[in-house]
């Protein structure tokens, strides 16, 4: 890249964004600072009564301070109707289909960056940069391809796998090369305002993190989804009433409120039913899984060269190798080559050579014995 190339930078008001901006003007680039306002939470009088840090006056205020000391220009722009229809709706409608999304990615892609790219376009800005722990290989410009943020800890690679090939293009990762302490030491030493400002783990529109009374706040009663069902066993006999599918995900043990000679697990939910399988541990063990809404960063012709294939099943999973088929009807089989644990439905399975990340899908199943 160029110096004096100008570059819009997504600041959430945490320190990662902070330093991915600091970094950025060091480096000669003509920032510009951008926080998206994508949520808050109101009761029913529209009172507001829990707005998280990432969209929070606090939050904007601090990007905006690091922005000015910076002399960079800094804007927040409203996207929370966006985010709405194509994030919170998506989030909750899974639940009720007895699946488990994970909302960050389809925010990256359908908003973050498909939004950010817009709003850099107005700007007549030719890149974007955020403050993911991930890096782009542009040894091919056609095709520039993810790879692991060098700190293991903190890699959000998996995160980015709906991204398309354009919007790689224009995309600048500052912090994919170092650490989450290197991170701190740099904005300390810049004396950011955001140095020592703690992460958020919780899902950013759910208050308090308690994602089943935020969907039943969102929904009807009704249809097993908040509103009762069955435990069964995997022979399809009854154990006892639950409160409804979207209380529930696969793999979860606590909270069931089911007694035995041994503990149980959410093997399967089925949304038109309501019907909730229990097995025991030694039954929560797949051999693969199943997906469907394909994105690949690479030919798909180029994966039966690749020997060497891991998927990792959900956020920080460790990976494990896998064999891949692809399908005429756009879905996709993967062969675990040892069964894993809880696969769930929803989740994103995403697939990498080495560091180098592949492409990935939604699951649509995982099967015990194939």
């Amino acid at each position: 890249m160029r110096k004096n190339e100008r570059v819009l930078v997504a600041m959430s008001g945490g320190v990662d964004s902070s330093v991915a901006l600091h970094l950025l003007v060091e480096q000669g680039y003509d920032a510009v600072g951008v926080t998206m306002k994508l949520w808050d939470s109101r009761d029913g009088k529209g009172n507001l009564i829990n707005d998280s840090y990432c969209c929070s006056l606090e939050a904007i205020n601090n990007a905006k301070l690091v922005c000015e000391a910076a002399d960079v220009p800094h804007y927040t722009v409203d996207f929370r109707e966006e985010f709405r229809k194509k994030v919170v709706n998506n989030f909750t409608a899974e639940y009720l289909r007895g699946r488990t999304p994970n909302p960050c990615i389809r925010c990256n892609s359908d908003v973050r960056w498909s939004a950010l790219l817009e709003y850099a376009d107005e700007l007549g800005i030719e890149f974007i940069a955020t403050g993911h722990y991930a890096r782009i290989d542009r040894s091919q410009p056609a095709r520039p391809t993810i790879q692991k943020g060098l700190d293991p800890q903190k890699d959000q690679s998996y995160v980015l796998w709906r991204l398309n090939r354009e919007a790689l293009s224009r995309t600048l990762f500052p912090l994919g090369g170092l650490t989450k302490p290197e991170v701190r030491k740099i904005a300390r030493k810049a004396n950011l305002t955001t140095a020592d400002i703690a992460e958020s783990q919780e899902i950013c529109f759910v208050p308090n993190d308690n994602y089943r009374t935020f969907i039943e706040s969102e929904t009807a009663q009704g249809n097993g989804a908040n509103g009762g069902g069955r435990f069964v066993t995997p022979a399809g006999e009854t154990v006892s009433e639950h409160r409804g599918i979207s209380h529930y995900t696969v793999g979860q043990r606590r909270g069931l409120g089911v007694s035995g000679a041994e503990p149980v697990y959410v093997q399967n939910i089925e949304a038109n039913s309501g019907d909730i399988t229990l097995a025991p541990r030694r039954s929560m063990f797949f051999s693969g899984c199943r997906l469907n809404d394909l994105n690949w960063h690479i030919d798909e012709t180029d994966l039966d060269m690749l020997k060497n294939l891991t998927v990792l099943i959900r956020y920080n999973h460790g990976g494990v190798s896998c064999g891949i088929t692809l399908s005429e009807d756009g879905t996709a089989k993967v062969k675990f080559q040892e069964p894993q644990f809880a696969v769930a439905p929803g989740q994103s399975a995403v697939i990498y050579d080495d560091d180098r990340l592949l492409g990935g899908g939604i699951i649509t199943e995982g099967f015990l014995n194939e």
